[in-house]
């Protein structure tokens, strides 16, 4: 399985620990494409669909719902934790995870 950067995928992130998000869930490819090429192990943001409109959340419509992806909530997982592609972020997306990303991490 080909992952690519801004994908939508589905991830199994139990065991957690403490306040981390958890379950089976979507979750969006961080990491860049030379990275998941050539590692067994990914960066994602997890998705959910209980939030509030925090700075460092981004929210987008996934299946016809409201969600939040969980910047703030960004790890490195193992390949086998994933289950399957489901989907990929528009451009506008994009741009807009980018833009938190950048804000939270780097400025």
């Amino acid at each position: 399985m080909e992952i690519k950067q801004y994908q939508i995928i589905i991830v199994n992130l139990d065991p957690t620990i403490g306040s981390e998000i958890r379950k089976t869930r979507p979750c969006i490819v961080i990491s860049p494409n030379e990275m998941n090429k050539h590692l067994r192990t990914i960066t994602i943001a997890p998705i959910t669909s209980k939030s509030k409109d925090y700075m460092t959340r981004v929210k987008f419509e996934l299946e016809g719902n409201a969600n939040w992806i969980a910047i703030d909530q960004i790890r490195t997982i193992d390949l086998t934790r994933i289950i399957r592609i489901i989907g990929e972020l528009d451009t506008k997306e994009i741009k807009k995870v980018k833009s938190i990303i950048k804000e939270t991490f780097v400025d």
